[in-house]
């Protein structure tokens, strides 16, 4: 039976800042997601993940997470060698509304979680 049916789907909302600059590059980046990242996506448990832009400066994300062990997957994601490699691309764009944060592989956090 796929774990997908029988656990609880958790929603996750979240918030980073787009430098201005970079909202062509963001958008192209986007437009084309490297395969592995996407498939560490699906991997970690996670279903539906959108960003959308307010274009202004907010980027607003939203997914599911269908798995048992979310800071587990999330553990593994930051893990993996292409994902790194894809937030040290897209960091460099972004400016995050967590005071002390450093970048997506380490600190704080990035992204803002919303309740």
């Amino acid at each position: 039976m796929s774990t997908e049916a029988t656990t609880p789907i958790r929603r996750i909302a979240q918030i980073v800042y787009l430098k201005p600059f970079a909202v062509s590059a963001y958008k192209e980046c986007h437009a084309n997601v490297w395969p592995e990242v996407l498939e560490r996506i699906k991997n970690s448990n996670i279903r539906d993940y959108s960003i959308f832009y307010d274009n202004d400066r907010t980027l607003f994300a939203t997914f599911k997470y269908v798995g048992t062990d979310y800071e587990g997957d999330m553990k593994r994601m930051a893990q993996d060698e292409k994902v790194r490699e894809w937030w040290d691309m897209t960091d460099g764009m972004q400016e995050s509304p967590i005071e002390g944060a450093v970048g997506s592989k380490k600190g704080p956090g990035w992204w803002k979680l919303l309740d």
